[in-house]
C-alpha cells in the first residue's frame, strides 16, 4: 500500500514536472447549457468540438487530446471562475464556444491576463475584436456587424426604411442595435425607437405594444436563443405581422427557426455564417451530425466544429501549444473546411468569411426534413465583416 502511494505520488509529481507540451492539448468548451441559449449552442456545440477532435485523428504532437465542458448559466462571474480553474489548475490550453457577449468580453480579457487562446463562436458583439480586441482573442462564426450587414441591409434597402428594436438588455444587444442601427442609417434608413428587455424574459407584451404603437415598418429582434423564439410567438399573438409590420429576427439559427417550426417562421429573413444544404461539403459536415445527434448543426455548432479544427491545425502547424506561436498560425492559415470555404483569419482575431442572406420556407415548399431556408444573397466576408484598421482594435489601428 505504502509503496502505491509513493508511486502515485511520484507518477504525480512526474506530471507537474513534465513541460506543458508533454500533457497534449486540452480545450475547453464553456456555453449556456441549462437556460435560454441550450439549444443555440449547449451540448450540440460539444458534440461538434468532439466530432473535430475525431476528424483531426484524436492527438496533436503525439499526444492525446482532451475535451473538458462546462455550463456558465450566462453569468460572467461563475465563467471567469471556471475559465481560471481551467487555466490554472487544469491545464486548459484553449477555450471556445462561449456563448453570451457579457460572459465572452470577460473570458477574452481573463485569456489576455493568462497568455491563452480563446476562440468566440457562440457570443455575437463586434466588440471582440473591436476595442475589445487582444493578441490571443479570435471570434470565429459572425458579428453584429455581419448581421447587421445582411438583415439590416437588405431590409433597409427593400423598403424597410424605419425600425424599432427590443433589445435583449446586455452587451449582447446594445451592439446588434448599434452595429444594425449604423447600417440602417447608411442605407438610408430611420431608427424611431428602441426599448430593452432583460435576458430570458417570458412575457413580451408590453415591450411588443411599444413596437406597435412606433408604426415602424421593421421590428427589428436583437435579442437571440428562446428569447427570440418566445417574441415571435407573442408578435405573432398581438398581429403584429397581420397589421402590416415586419419582423426582422437579427440573430436567428437553424435551432430556432426548428424551435418555431416553418408556420411560425415563414417568411423571415435572417443572416447566417452557415446552413447544411449549401454545398457538398457543408451537406458532409451536417450529415454526419445529424447521424450523432438527431439534429441539423447550425452557424454555432458547425462554426465550433471549424474552430476546434482550426486550433489543432495551428497547433501542429506551429510544432508546439505555446500560444505566442499558435496565435501566429492562427492568422496565417487558411480557413478552408465543412463550415467555411476560402475564410481567413484577421489581424485583430476576426475571422472573416462568406454570411449568407435566408428567407425561412412556407411549410409548403419544404420537401424534406430541416429543409427550411432558400438563400436571398451571399454576403462576401470582406464586406460583411469590419477591416482590422476599421474595427476599431488597439493591436491594428
Amino acid at each position: 500500500m505504502k509503496s502505491a502511494l509513493l508511486a502515485a505520488v511520484a507518477t504525480s509529481a512526474l506530471l507537474l514536472a513534465a513541460p506543458a507540451s508533454a500533457q497534449g492539448v486540452k480545450i475547453g468548451i464553456l456555453n449556456d447549457q441549462s437556460g435560454v441559449y441550450a439549444d443555440y449552442g449547449g451540448k450540440w456545440s460539444v458534440e461538434a468540438a468532439r466530432m473535430a477532435i475525431e476528424d483531426f485523428g484524436g492527438e496533436v504532437l503525439g499526444q492525446k487530446i482532451e475535451l473538458v465542458t462546462a455550463d456558465h448559466q450566462n453569468k460572467p462571474d461563475l465563467a471567469s471562475s471556471i475559465a481560471r480553474r481551467w487555466y490554472d489548475v487544469e491545464n486548459v490550453d484553449m477555450i471556445t464556444e462561449l456563448t453570451t457577449s457579457s460572459v465572452a468580453l470577460a473570458i477574452h480579457e481573463l485569456s489576455k491576463e493568462k497568455k491563452k487562446i480563446d476562440i468566440v463562436v457562440g457570443a455575437a458583439t463586434s466588440r471582440l475584436t473591436g476595442d475589445a480586441c487582444q493578441p490571443y482573442g479570435f471570434h470565429w462564426a459572425y458579428d453584429t456587424r455581419a448581421l447587421g450587414v445582411g438583415t439590416g441591409g437588405a431590409l433597409t434597402k427593400a423598403g424597410g426604411d424605419t425600425w424599432f428594436f427590443l433589445t435583449a438588455d446586455y452587451a449582447f444587444g446594445y451592439a446588434l442595435e448599434k452595429d444594425t442601427s449604423e447600417i440602417v442609417t447608411a442605407n438610408g434608413g430611420k431608427v424611431v425607437g428602441s426599448v430593452r428587455v432583460p435576458l430570458n424574459s417570458s412575457d413580451f407584451s408590453s415591450f411588443l405594444l411599444q413596437a406597435q404603437s412606433s408604426k415602424a415598418k421593421i421590428v427589428g429582434l436583437a435579442n437571440a436563443g428562446l428569447d427570440t423564439t418566445n417574441s415571435i410567438k407573442q408578435a405573432s399573438e398581438f398581429g403584429i405581422v397581420a397589421s402590416g409590420q415586419k419582423l426582422a429576427g437579427l440573430l436567428m439559427t437553424l435551432a430556432e427557426v426548428n424551435g418555431l417550426g416553418l408556420q411560425a417562421a415563414q417568411g423571415l429573413v435572417l443572416t447566417e455564417g452557415y446552413y447544411w444544404d449549401l454545398n457538398d461539403k457543408t451537406r458532409n459536415l451536417g450529415e454526419r451530425f445529424l447521424k450523432r445527434t438527431g439534429r441539423m448543426p447550425s452557424m454555432i455548432h458547425a462554426g465550433t466544429y471549424s474552430a476546434t479544427l482550426s486550433y489543432l491545425k495551428a497547433v501542429k502547424a506551429a510544432g508546439t501549444k505555446d500560444p505566442e506561436a499558435v496565435a501566429k498560425k492562427l492568422k496565417e492559415l487558411p480557413v478552408d473546411d465543412d463550415f467555411a470555404q476560402g475564410g481567413k483569419v484577421l489581424e485583430n482575431g476576426r475571422m472573416v468569411h462568406d454570411m449568407y442572406l435566408f428567407e425561412v420556407k412556407k411549410p409548403s415548399e419544404s420537401k424534406k426534413p430541416w429543409d427550411y431556408y432558400k438563400l436571398l444573397a451571399t454576403v462576401p466576408g470582406d464586406k460583411a465583416f469590419f477591416t482590422a484598421k476599421d474595427s476599431g482594435c488597439p493591436l491594428t489601428k
